[in-house]
């Protein structure tokens, strides 16, 4: 049986081919997108034979599953039957009979990672990219570079989060992400919507009525495939963030045209069971003040995913950048670690534990009310801190992973606003 790709999968598979050279497909879930990508993947694989393409998703166990033992036999069955494909289970390559290889991995794999980073390619494609840090495209990106007679390509994927993740900046608004810098070729950066809709002749009809039984939030992104701009019942909004901003400066801070001394600055960990892979749980690591005015600045976010060791560095290094006053580390997960790992950086910082009594959603609304009265205000602009903030919900977090930078900003607040009304629980170290 051989495959009859739809009309939105034709269509995509024009875009591929076409001149930009860094092409996300966005839009609901089983819209048909990784299907396409994977098959345009291979069909530049035999176009130069001793070619070498790379796909690449957050975890190894999720690029295995998905793509390598579903999405990848699909293609090679439906699309070419008459392939003779050599697989290589334990390393997850496939190579073609003209000595062309297409490498999957997993991104928590860092010895593999490093492995596939050491030679280079001709195209890179990241799947569900809405779960994978900028940081770690960036590096991959790094290795698009071999003289195979092909355009070199980047191909994207993902289900849309909100308007602050860095698929809406360099997509959407065209922005290096991180940065309010426009990019030098815009034009180079496509994108295009397919949706579960455009898909209804593979899928079952059922799936349209699950798709129905979402909330409004969850069906913008996974049938509509829109980024949001603002998440059901979140308690905190896009517009918060944008409405006044601050500038660093070196003493303090310039609000409204004015300098500011800062009267206290902390900085706040939250730690995780990362192993310093670059993925997973970060370690969440924001500083934060309050000013002579009496308002409260958020001065950098500084969070990462890093080995024990280099964290406590960064926490210490922020520490001592910002003349901060003390370091506030979250203890219920890790308990004695965390000021441990910072005394091991230096044994001479003030250190203070706090210990979570409640859930995050009861510890955070005290601090969007702050937000909402108009009492904090962000000295720069800090993407990947207010894009967890934003999938704060009511009911919970909605975004993707641990929200470590969200709760990190949390804790820091709190140690300035709240700490001496007893909402939060601390133990003097």
């Amino acid at each position: 049986m051989t495959v009859v790709l739809t009309p939105k999968q034709l269509e995509a598979g024009k875009l591929l081919a076409g001149p930009a050279s860094n092409i996300m497909l966005r839009g609901g879930s089983r819209s048909g997108k990784t299907f396409v990508l994977v098959r345009a993947i291979i069909l530049r694989a035999l176009k130069a034979p001793g070619s070498r393409h790379a796909i690449f998703r957050l975890r190894r166990n999720q690029v295995r599953t998905t793509i390598w033992q579903d999405t990848l036999p699909k293609v090679l069955g439906l699309c070419l039957p008459e392939l003779e494909v050599q697989l290589s289970q334990s390393d997850l390559i496939a190579t073609l009979p003209n000595g062309s290889q297409i490498v999957l991995a997993g991104l928590d794999d860092k010895d593999r990672v490093e492995k596939i980073l050491g030679t280079e390619y001709s195209t890179l494609y990241f799947n569900e990219a809405s779960q994978i840090p900028w940081r770690s495209i960036e590096m991959a990106r790094t290795r698009l570079a071999q003289n195979s007679g092909l355009a070199l390509k980047t191909y994207y994927d993902c289900n849309p989060p909100s308007k602050l993740h860095w698929s809406y900046q360099l997509f959407r608004a065209k922005l290096k992400p991180n940065t309010r810098e426009t990019l030098p070729n815009p034009d180079d950066y496509v994108e295009m919507l397919m949706n579960p809709a455009d898909n209804r002749t593979n899928l079952p009809a059922t799936y349209f009525d699950i798709l129905a039984s979402f909330s409004e939030a969850q069906r913008l992104r996974f049938e509509r495939g829109e980024w949001a701009s603002d998440v059901d019942n979140a308690l905190w909004t896009l517009d918060q963030f944008d409405q006044e901003r601050a500038s660093r400066v070196e003493g303090g801070i310039v609000y409204g045209g004015l300098a500011v001394p800062m009267r206290r600055v902390v900085v706040a960990v939250d730690p995780s069971g990362t192993a310093g892979n670059g993925v997973g749980d970060g370690i969440g690591i924001v500083v934060a003040a309050v000013g002579t005015d009496g308002r409260f600045y958020v001065l950098e976010d500084a969070s990462c995913h890093a080995s024990p060791e280099q964290w406590g560095r960064r926490v210490v290094a922020a520490y001592h950048e910002h003349s901060a006053d003390r370091i506030i580390g979250e203890a219920n997960f890790g308990g004695a670690m965390v000021e441990a790992v910072i005394r091991i950086a230096d044994p001479r910082v003030p250190y203070r534990a706090v210990h979570a009594t409640r859930g995050k959603v009861v510890r955070a609304e005290p601090i969007a009310a702050l937000y909402e009265k108009g009492k904090v205000t962000h000295a720069g602009t800090f993407p990947e801190l207010e894009d967890q903030m934003a999938n704060m919900t009511s009911a919970g977090y909605v975004g993707e992973g641990s929200p470590d930078r969200a709760d990190a900003l949390v804790w820091a607040l709190s140690e300035l606003a709240l700490q001496r009304s007893g909402r939060v629980t601390v133990q003097s170290r």
